[in-house]
């Protein structure tokens, strides 16, 4: 009968509390990618979404350096998209017009992310909820509806090679049964690396 009381004080000192801030979503907060956004509409359009250097948005049938974007999350689901060559913030002005700017501007440039089933993601303006699209080329009409983005991974350029190419290896060993180390694994190389 003595176990009784001294249980009860045990586990009524081992109560489990929420830790402040333990969310799983706060694991994305400032979660950076690099990714080209790849946009198809109704009206056949495929391009690219680039911020240029001056300020301007546009599509671009071909990935470019303009078209690498770094998408940011600010919080869970809103995100702010950065051209990684320009600088420049994608913004949207309040009549749905796009544009790049120098500095972020909360209202302007936060964009609430919707991943879709197929793979495709719908980008809205979080303080005005107006869809994210591309601006219609001369002569077509305005696209209606929101559209679709494909984030296709973005790899940072490569450095550049050193000129006169890549430095030379060590030489071969002419001794060995294996001069050129095809068949085992050169010293100092884990073999997970080698495929």
């Amino acid at each position: 009968m003595g176990w009784v009381p001294v249980l009860a004080l045990l586990l009524g000192a081992c109560r489990a509390l929420p830790v402040p801030d333990s969310s799983p979503l706060l694991q994305f907060g400032g979660q950076v990618r690099q990714r080209y956004l790849y946009t198809e509409d109704a009206q056949e359009t495929e391009a690219h979404l680039e911020i240029r250097a001056d300020g301007s948005v546009a599509g671009s049938a071909h990935r470019s350096p303009e078209s690498l974007l770094e998408l940011k999350a600010l919080k869970p689901g809103v995100i702010q998209i950065l051209g990684v060559r320009t600088s420049r913030f994608l913004c949207q002005r309040p009549d749905g017009r796009l544009y790049g700017s120098l500095r972020f501007d909360p209202e302007a440039c936060s964009f609430r992310e919707l991943l879709l089933e197929d793979g495709y993601n719908v980008y809205r303006s979080e303080a005005r909820g107006l869809p994210l699209r591309l601006p219609p080329r001369p002569g077509d009409l305005p696209p209606r509806g929101p559209a679709r983005f494909l984030p296709l991974p973005g790899l940072p350029p490569a450095p550049p090679e050193p000129p006169g190419g890549p430095a030379p290896g060590p030489p071969p060993d002419v001794g060995s049964s294996d001069p050129l180390s095809m068949l085992w694994p050169s010293p100092g190389r884990s073999p997970s690396y080698a495929s």
